[in-house]
């Protein structure tokens, strides 16, 4: 362990991250909404810590090996989330306890979107506008780009790319160097952002509404400007926006990339796991439509349809915008969108959840077991896109989700210990392990009212789903500490 690398890094990194004070902390001077002694003490803690960690090994250029970039993550997701609580901490309002403010931190910087916050709608915008940057930040990932910007990262990079990039496969790269490959990926972000937001503009939002949705959209984040979410607008235009860019997110961003760089639509077309994420999403738009139309209180086919799809779309992809207050829909529907949250988006999205490509490849390796049956002694290659994947990949996709049900069980113990329901517990454990954030029961409208036991406990599932379990879980492994 380079002890002395990591701290160099974490140093750079956490002094980059004093920078987006400055974004909420010009609003504020620009409103006058009195959050300007927050973000302005905020921006010197963190730049002052961060200088504290690197100053001393300033002179240390090692490159980092694969155990360093696992702990420069994790230590810096977790650092993270304490230093971009400073703010709301600070600040008058909302006024947040160490825990709530972390909470929301974590929740932002994670993509989930759950949040303490009861009144929306009254908080400065400075601090509105802060909620919705943490999630754009986080939603390609902070480590994506500081691998983007930082050359004096060098090979090292890879190791941190390896050790954030979601799904089962780590070493996929774009361009021939990681530092190009993480540049792409910003350059698709950033301009999926501003189509996004000049979208939202024209459908009909203000121009600082557009901006922020903009930000929690294309992240697949949640976090409104309003109580109400998307519910607020009352605008079908805006909803059919939301609609496009909550998919279009959820999908692999080396397709965007893929398709943007040859100027056509083939990536797209043959791509196994984006037909399998439509067809999901499809599937359940169909039954909730369905469902909503014959028994819900509904007047109009129409309106069941509206809700139904914008529904299913913003709960299966994790991002948690509303609309409506699903959680009162009938029957069994509730809980299905809650279940669809943890099969999410596609890996290398923004979005959460298990991810596509490991729900396909459980149901190929199902079906392979079958045929197995039949003919013992055939033998059956698993394939997507046509291409075999290797046996180590699928025992890694099954030990992940051995592991994902193990933590999930304890957790959801952990949290009905805690004098929570069945339905709270277990809507509020998914929502945050998958990163989704709204969730039923207590849970519904805000989390604010749980313990802050419990607000720790899924703050640890938050990271623990950012991270794809592992990232985390290895840092507890005593044979990841032995030379």
């Amino acid at each position: 362990m380079q002890l002395a690398v990591i701290l160099r890094i974490l140093g750079i990194l956490l002094s980059l991250f004093s920078l987006t004070m400055i974004p909420p902390l010009i609003i504020s001077l620009v409103t006058n909404d009195g959050s300007i002694t927050p973000f302005l003490l905020a921006f010197v803690i963190i730049l002052l810590t961060g200088l504290a960690f690197w100053l001393p090994v300033r002179n240390f250029r090692n490159d980092l090996r694969l155990r360093d970039g696992f702990v420069v993550v994790v230590i810096f997701w977790v650092g993270l989330g304490v230093a971009g609580s400073i703010p709301l901490l600070i600040s008058k309002t909302p006024d947040l306890s160490i825990t709530n403010a972390i909470f929301e931190s974590i929740s932002g910087l994670t993509t989930t979107g759950a949040t303490i916050i009861a009144e929306i709608d009254t908080l400065p915008k400075s601090i509105l506008f802060y909620r919705q940057e943490l999630q754009w930040l986080g939603g390609m990932g902070i480590i994506v780009l500081a691998v983007a910007i930082l050359p004096m990262l060098g090979i090292g990079g890879m190791q941190l790319y390896r050790a954030e990039t979601p799904g089962p496969v780590k070493d996929t790269k774009l361009t021939p160097r990681i530092t190009e490959t993480a540049k792409s990926l910003w350059y698709i972000y950033l301009t999926m952002t501003i189509a996004c937001a000049l979208s939202y503009y024209l459908a009909g939002m203000n121009s600082f509404d557009a901006i922020a949705h903009s930000f929690s959209t294309v992240s697949i984040g949640g976090f409104s400007t309003h109580n109400q979410s998307i519910g607020y607008f009352n605008n079908n235009l805006i909803e059919l926006v939301a609609i496009f860019f909550m998919l279009a997110s959820g999908i692999n961003f080396s397709l965007h990339f893929l398709a943007f760089k040859n100027a056509n639509i083939k990536p797209y077309l043959g791509d196994d796991e984006l037909r399998a994420y439509l067809k999901i999403l499809l599937i359940i738009c169909i039954v909730c439509s369905g469902y909503n139309a014959i028994g819900g209180d509904y007047e109009t086919i129409k309106e069941a349809l509206r809700d139904s799809v914008f529904q299913t779309i913003s709960i299966a992809t994790t991002t948690g915008f509303t609309t409506t207050e699903f959680q009162n829909w009938p029957g069994f529907v509730p809980i299905l969108l809650i279940i669809s949250c943890f099969i999410g988006a596609c890996a290398g999205s923004t979005g959460g959840g298990i991810k596509v490509i490991r729900a396909l490849l459980f149901f190929k390796q199902g079906i392979r077991e079958i045929k197995r049956l039949i003919h013992p002694n055939a033998i059956f290659t698993i394939k997507i896109n046509d291409k075999p994947i290797s046996e180590r990949i699928i025992e890694a996709i099954w030990g992940f989700l051995a592991v994902y049900i193990v933590i999930f069980a304890i957790l959801l113990l952990v949290l009905m210990a805690t004098n929570i329901d069945f339905i709270t517990a277990f809507s509020a454990l998914s929502a945050c392990i998958n990163n989704l954030g709204p969730g039923l029961g207590e849970v519904s409208q805000n989390y604010f009212t749980l313990s802050d036991v419990a607000k720790w406990i899924l703050c640890f599932a938050m990271l623990l789903g950012r991270l794809e379990i592992f990232t985390l879980l290895v840092l507890f492994s005593p044979s990841f500490w032995r030379h």
